[in-house]
């Protein structure tokens, strides 16, 4: 029997307890009730209803369009899926033909006493099922970045899915009754399977736009993502590691390859002349051993390294190449005029300052004192982005345009709540995400229910709550924006129980609109839950959930008073979650980690990061290195308190024995006579320096807080970094110059104190060691001792200035090339990083100026106390002297540990040629290694590591991380253009077929298509098309205006009888061209009133709660002055994300700009600290290639010699890649830090390096400075500089500041740690590795031709200072020579 004609419902009978139910109707198809009814059916179901039966009634209609209208509004940019629905449900409730796919399975009593349908069957053909879906499942509802397939089916992933939600019995929400749709259907059935209306047809009752459907769209290139794009490369490696490792290969092979060929062809050589020699019978032919062509330093070494004071006279090496014919350039005494004058200009210097110490002290710190004042206007910096963000920032400057149009962003109290056993312990037999097991349980639940409750009934001293402070998108009376599964169960767990929390739990996460929370929004599961694990099936496991994800939106603002009231709620937050964190884990096993609006600024300041212990245990480290290794450069070996006690030891039983009592005195040495106690030597009493090592440490203070001072007084304000950083810099920076001037000051005593060591040259020549002096000025024997050759002696203010003179150019060199280069750190413009530069150079610069003023004057007087015999410490005691053999001078050999070590052993294995080559090669690898290992150091500052170790956001952030899902917002700003015009209109839309290809709102959707690239994941909040939508008169509940006025706008209170569609009727109609939406004064007129417009369900699209911060109107309202387009980043979890999600927002900014006129700009929270890595490379280059350039000109000027200063230079660049190389190994990220401590040790490493340099280009031969022969030779002098200087940079320079820095490492800390003392700890070990072993073997291969030897010149200098003389250097002939 036929069904067709036939109806398996009609009309109502009863209802739930909100909607009607219908009745089962076993009939024909029946006419409309009056023609009332087929308007109204026509006006519901469309224009296929004007004839005919139907199986609806009147009532039926009414409630079927009073469904349709929130459904009407989310889908009304897509016609196709908007008709589709309709005729779905019109179908389904009026078609005449409904009992042929509609069958009743069951009834029951309503509380009228009539039957209804209580379930059925509705048989769908898979053709019109699918087309229905695929026209609805890219539909956007844009106001809440969400598809409107979340909010009409469930999120659905293909069309049963969705037939079920839409089927599935919900008293409130959905259908009424049990709708189920069976795949097979009985041969007494049909399907109901008409063509449905698709998203890309051409038609206007179907045609969607391209943001509603992806198959109209224009495909955007795939392009890489930033960071990740195509680079050259051999395999695995780069193209340029490729060619490093290479070319290094091939030279270090060339290199062994060409030695053993030379040593192959030097032993056959050497045989072939032994032969001629037996041949001939002849001694006159030398061993090509003794003229080998190796170093001649290494050669002419050789007889020195048996015995210190060797007094074998060897013939004279005039070095390599030098004879009595070379050229004048090579025979002529050279002079570098400007050596002259600072030695010159120190030598006055130290003998004014030594002269009147007090006088000195006097003036210095006056002016000292008077820098100090500046402490007055100190300040402390602790705002986060006025700290890190340069004020020029591009992103600071539209952060505050933002703020400015648009309101500060949200302040966000989140927590994260987490089970208290470990991983190990939980019994879930899923995979974990992170490290605990399941957080929700029904204890877990209600316990977090009650914490809720509390939370919000937290008063804050002046009365405020939550519900005072959070933001309220519905307005003042509206709900509170708290995303939190509380939401899902409306913060009421009694309707539930120990078995039924689960199901509903399940039902929210997967169907979130069915739970929306007290703001109507709908609350996907990746807002409130995390560490979700994935069944076998590829599910996931909501109810096994790691952890819980609270988060209290809490309003913001420019107003100081709105902002006072909210911080003041989020402290009495801060504590009670404080002390929550303390007892959850005892009370239920709990655990907590939070951040609240107030915490990160707190945390960062905190007084606890600024850890006293460790600047005090510093100082006080460093302050007894100075003081022992001070004094004990001038004590004799044998007087060193270990040598007295063994000495002592040695002798004490022979103070019992008969022989050690009855000895004579008068032949037994007083050292070896037993004693009762140990007699120490004088020396630890008058040579210790514990006083002047003090002195030292407190002008490193004084330059500290004079610095401070200055900055302070110009309006530089201070930060927590600068006050834990510059103590251990400046401290580890300035104690080198004290070693250095005390050393020489040692070397002065022994050539001209009063117990000075002999010399052969005659008085005021007084020579360095050398391998080609006769014999050593440091020799403690002779057997020809007379007056004669006793050294000049000189007062103890001229030992002083001669020992500035000397060293005040290196002092220098290294205090200008560090002061630059700490200088150009405030190129940077972080201002965090550029106070940090400024106060650093000022420090260092002040520092070394007290020490060549006070400092001198300080030595002078600490002379004066050891040749007085006064005890250090206490003055005013005063040893009796002690009687002065004239075979036993005071000071021996007058060599150190360290300079006898470099003297017999480093320098002259150094200066071979073989060491040469293994240098060469090392250094080279180490150079090819760091430059493969730049290449992955990373961009980024872990703001973990910004804060104390102990802080609980520490474990906030490893939450954050690990547990959230959810990207941060990121807004597209529009602005300087008149959406007024229809053509910005046009380039701004995306739901109406004028729209631009690529407008914005089209672009931003083309870009979330793509989001390897974009890291843009959600739909875009388009104000522009909302507002369109609201103006549709198909939605009735929208845009009202009264009837009788239509200039005034009806309320969402007025009677919908006062009240008509404000777009009713007009001409041209609301249509998706845009044609006769609504321009200039008009437009203004209707979005001003959409704005204040109520988002409620029955109109969706109102302005009020979702777009009401999107606009900003001009002070005159007659135009918008910016708008802007929201959507979501990705989830971004590392720092490299963020830096990659930054870049993309703007690459996707300027394409936007670029394509449509429009100026847009992305913003995004994190942005403006994230700015900076836009740039870091380049800046990078830029600071540290003038950093370069300056050290080439100031070493090159004060060393004289262009070719010794590149090659200084060139050793300090090595130095810095080496630091770049070990960053990457021990996972240093390149931020405005690290380029900070680049350029640091940029400056330091010129330390490492400035005093060899100057010593090796200052060497002389050990002749008076008119000998032809004044010129060493670079080996001669490279071993002379090793020894001269050598003991000062390892002992006064790499030792210090290993001491200052290795405090650091007990830090708590990270930043201290990561930044600081990791990068200057492998600066200290590369810089004194590149200073003391690379630096000599080049210049000794390729350094500049130096100056007359030095001692000769202070002579020079001394006396021309006094007699005002000027030395004119004459040409050497041979008959000056044969008159010497």
């Amino acid at each position: 029997m036929s069904r067709d004609g036939h109806c398996a419902m009609r009309a109502s009978c009863g209802a739930t307890a909100v909607k009607p139910l219908p009745c089962p109707y076993d009939g024909p198809a029946v006419e409309p009730e009056d023609a009332d009814a087929r308007a109204l059916l026509v006006d519901v179901c469309g224009p296929e209803y004007a004839e005919g039966p139907v199986c609806c009634t009147s009532d039926q209609l009414e409630a079927l369009r009073e469904n349709f209208e929130p459904v009407g509004a989310l889908l009304s940019s897509c016609p196709a899926c908007r008709n589709n629905f309709r005729s779905f449900f019109c179908t389904f409730t009026c078609s005449p033909d409904q009992a042929t796919f509609v069958n009743i399975t069951s009834t029951q009593q309503t509380q009228t006493g009539e039957t209804a349908v209580k379930s059925l069957d509705f048989h769908v053909g898979q053709q019109f099922g699918e087309g229905f879906f695929d026209s609805c499942k890219d539909v956007q509802f844009d106001s809440a970045n969400q598809y409107a397939m979340d909010l009409i089916g469930g999120g659905a992933k293909n069309y049963t899915a969705f037939l079920k939600y839409m089927g599935d019995e919900k008293p409130l929400l959905g259908s009424p009754f049990q709708m189920d749709f069976p795949l097979e259907t009985p041969p007494e059935l049909t399907t109901l399977n008409p063509p449905p209306r698709n998203c890309y047809d051409s038609d206007l009752g179907s045609r969607c736009t391209c943001i509603d459907c992806p198959s109209i769209c224009p495909t955007l290139p795939d392009i890489p993502a930033p960071g990740s794009e195509p680079t050259c490369h051999v395999g695995v490696i780069s193209c340029l590691s490729f060619v490093l490792i290479l070319t290094y290969s091939l030279a270090a092979l060339g290199f062994f390859i060409g030695y053993i060929i030379q040593t192959t062809i030097r032993r056959r050589r050497e045989q072939t002349y032994e032969r001629v020699a037996l041949s001939h019978e002849t001694g006159s032919i030398s061993s090509p051993r003794s003229q080998s062509r190796a170093l001649v330093g290494a050669a002419s070494l050789a007889q020195y390294l048996d015995d210190d004071s060797s007094g074998t006279h060897e013939s004279r090496h005039l070095g390599r190449g030098a004879s009595l014919v070379d050229p004048i350039e090579t025979v002529q005494p050279r002079q570098y005029p400007l050596n002259n004058i600072l030695r010159r200009g120190f030598y006055r210097l130290g003998l004014i300052t030594a002269s009147s110490p007090w006088l000195t002290f006097a003036v210095v710190f006056l002016l000292v004192g008077l820098l100090n004042v500046g402490w007055k206007y100190f300040a402390i910096e602790t705002e986060p982005v006025r700290l890190w963000v340069a004020p020029s920032s591009e992103s600071r400057i539209q952060k505050e345009y933002f703020d400015e149009h648009f309101g500060p962003f949200y302040r966000t109290e989140q927590i994260f709540v987490t089970a208290a056993e470990s991983a190990t312990e939980s019994n879930s037999s899923l995979p974990l995400v992170g490290g605990s097991g399941p957080v929700l349980s029904w204890d877990h639940l209600q316990y977090w229910f009650q914490v809720e409750a509390e939370i919000r009934e937290l008063e804050s001293p002046n009365g405020y709550r939550l519900s005072d402070v959070c933001f309220k998108p519905a307005g003042p009376r509206g709900a509170c924006v708290v995303q939190s599964v509380g939401g899902w169960f409306d913060n009421d767990l009694d309707p539930y129980n120990e078995t039924s929390w689960k199901d509903h739990l399940e039902l929210c996460a997967k169907q979130p609109v069915e739970c929306r929370p007290d703001y109507e929004q709908p609350l996907a599961p990746q807002y409130v839950l995390g560490g979700v694990p994935e069944k076998e099936d590829g599910s996931k496991d909501y109810s096994a959930a790691e952890a819980i994800v609270i988060t209290y939106v809490v309003d913001d603002s420019l107003d100081p008073a709105v902002q006072a009231k909210a911080m003041e709620w989020e402290e009495v937050l801060r504590a009670y979650l404080l002390n929550l964190s303390d007892r959850s884990i005892p009370e239920v096993g709990l655990r907590i980690a939070f951040s609240t609006g107030v915490s990160l600024e707190e945390e960062i300041n905190k007084s606890a990061n600024m850890d006293v212990r460790i600047v005090v245990l510093s100082y006080l480290a460093m302050f007894f290195y100075v003081s022992l290794t001070l004094g004990s450069s001038s004590q004799l070996e044998e007087e060193s308190v270990v040598s007295s006690l063994v000495l002592w030891a040695h002798n004490f039983p022979r103070l019992f024995s008969r022989t050690g009592a009855t000895s004579s005195s008068a032949s037994t040495d007083s050292r070896t006579a037993p004693h009762l106690f140990p007699r120490l030597p004088r020396t630890l009493f008058t040579g210790s320096k514990f006083v002047l090592g003090l002195f030292g440490i407190s002008l490193v203070i004084l330059s500290v807080s004079s610095s401070v001072g200055f900055f302070s007084f110009i309006g530089v304000k201070v930060t927590l970094i600068i006050a834990e950083v510059i103590p251990f810099l400046v401290l580890a920076v300035g104690v080198d110059n004290v070693f250095i001037l005390v050393h020489e000051l040692d070397r002065q005593n022994l050539l001209h104190g009063p117990n000075a060591a002999p010399s052969t040259h005659g008085p005021g020549f007084a020579t360095p060691i050398s391998p080609t002096s006769h014999r050593s000025p440091f020799d403690s024997t002779q057997d020809d001792m007379d007056a004669a050759s006793m050294p000049l002696y000189l007062p103890a203010e001229e030992r002083v200035a001669r020992a500035l003179a000397k060293m005040g150019p290196s002092i220098l060199l290294s205090t200008i090339s560090e002061t630059v280069a700490f200088a150009l750190g405030a190129l940077v413009p972080m201002p965090a990083v550029r106070n940090f530069a400024l106060y650093a150079a000022g420090s260092v610069l002040l520092n070394a100026i007290l020490q060549v003023t006070v400092f001198i004057s300080a030595l002078l007087l600490d002379l004066r106390r050891v040749e007085a015999s006064r005890v250090d410490c206490f003055p005013c005691i005063r040893l009796p002297p002690r009687i002065a053999l004239l075979d036993a001078p005071a000071y021996g050999g007058g060599l150190g540990r360290i300079a006898r070590f470099i003297r017999r052993h480093y320098a002259p294995f150094l200066l071979k040629p073989v060491a040469k080559g293994v240098v060469f090669v090392i250094f080279g690898g180490v150079f090819v290694a760091s430059v493969i290992s730049m290449q992955h150091i990373e961009l980024g500052l872990d703001q973990r590591l910004a804060l104390p170790s102990e802080s609980y956001l520490v474990s906030y952030f490893d939450n954050l991380d690990m547990y959230l899902d959810v990207g941060p917002p990121v807004y597209f700003v529009a602005h300087g253009v008149d959406v007024t015009q229809r053509e910005w209109q046009q380039a701004l839309c995306g739901r109406f077929t004028s729209c631009e290809e690529f407008s914005v709102a089209n672009r931003l959707e083309a870009e979330r298509k793509r989001p390897e690239s974009s890291f843009i994941s959600q739909p875009t909040a388009s104000w522009i098309d909302n507002f369109f939508a609201w103006l549709n008169p198909n939605e009735e509940a929208c845009c009202r205006v009264r009837k009788s006025n239509p200039s005034v706008f009806c309320s969402e209170r007025d009677s919908a009888r006062l009240c008509q569609p404000c777009y009713l009727d007009k001409e041209p109609a609301w249509n998706i061209t845009m044609e006769g939406l609504p321009e200039g004064e008009k437009f203004m007129w209707y979005l001003k009133q959409w704005l204040i417009s109520p988002t409620s369900e029955s109109c969706p699209v109102g302005g009020k709660a979702s777009f009401g911060t999107a606009i900003s109107i001009s002070e005159d309202g007659l135009s918008v002055a910016a708008s802007h387009f929201r959507t979501f980043h990705s989830p971004l979890k590392t720092q490299a994300d963020l830096i990659n999600a930054f870049a993309a927002a703007h690459r996707i900014a300027e394409d936007i700009s670029h394509e449509t006129g429009v100026e847009v700009f992305p913003y995004s929270l994190p942005y403006v600290f994230f700015d900076q890595y836009s740039h870091i490379v380049a800046i990078t280059q830029e600071v540290l290639g003038l950093g370069l350039a300056a050290v080439l000109l100031v070493t090159a000027l004060m060393l004289g010699s262009w070719r010794t200063g590149t090659i200084v230079t060139s050793v300090v660049a090595l130095t810095v890649v080496t630091v770049m190389g070990v960053m990457a190994v021990w996972g240093i990220s390149l931020n405005a830090i690290s380029l900070v401590n680049l350029v640091i040790s940029l400056g330091i490493a010129v330390e490492f390096c400035a005093h060899i340099a100057r010593a090796f280009m200052s060497a002389g031969s050990g002749l008076p400075m008119d000998h032809p022969a004044g010129q060493r030779e670079r080996d001669e002098r490279m071993w002379t500089a090793l020894v001269d200087v050598g003991p000062s940079v390892l002992s006064g320079i790499t030792f210090t500041k290993l001491i200052g820095m290795s405090v650091l490492a007990l830090t708590r800390s990270r930043l201290l740690e990561i930044y600081y003392f990791r990068m200057w700890l492998t600066l200290i070990i590369s810089g004194a590795l590149h200073g003391l072993v690379l630096l000599p073997v080049i210049l000794s291969v390729a350094g500049g031709p130096g100056f007359p030897q030095q001692e000769a010149d202070e002579e020079w200098m001394s006396n021309a200072i006094r007699n005002d003389y000027e030395y004119a250097p004459f040409l050497a002939d041979d008959d000056s020579i044969a008159s010497d």
